[in-house]
């Protein structure tokens, strides 16, 4: 399925310093700062994790051009980038996945933060 670049915190980040990290592991792509916050999201234990997990969407900001043909994906962690306006990508991902990216455009369009709790019966 697609996906937004991430990960999981190494010891002693900070959750802005892992999304930076990860875009450029996962992508080739520096993001500059500063970088706001879009969403928290929490998955409550269930399904194949015994614990709940938390993250965070930053908004990385609109990419031109020239950075998007530069994007270099890491081969273990995504095989596909697609630019695409919002409602495009409906048919092409989970309806939670859908849900979620609707929810971080309606943040970035607002400035208000969106809290997302996922169950594991939502996908």
């Amino acid at each position: 399925p697609w996906q937004f670049p991430g990960g999981t915190m190494d010891h002693g980040e900070q959750p802005l310093q892992t999304a930076q990290r990860e875009c450029y592991e996962e992508t080739g792509l520096v993001v500059k700062g500063p970088l706001r916050l879009l969403a928290s999201v929490f998955t409550p234990p269930g399904g194949p994790w015994p614990f709940g997990t938390a993250g965070w969407i930053f908004d990385g900001g609109c990419l031109t051009p020239e950075e998007i043909r530069s994007i270099t994906l890491d081969a273990e962690e995504h095989d596909d980038v697609r630019v695409l306006a919002v409602e495009d990508w409906k048919g092409l991902m989970p309806a939670q996945d859908f849900a979620r990216l609707e929810a971080v455009m309606a943040a970035r369009a607002t400035g208000i933060a969106q809290q997302i709790t996922w169950g594991w019966g939502d996908a």
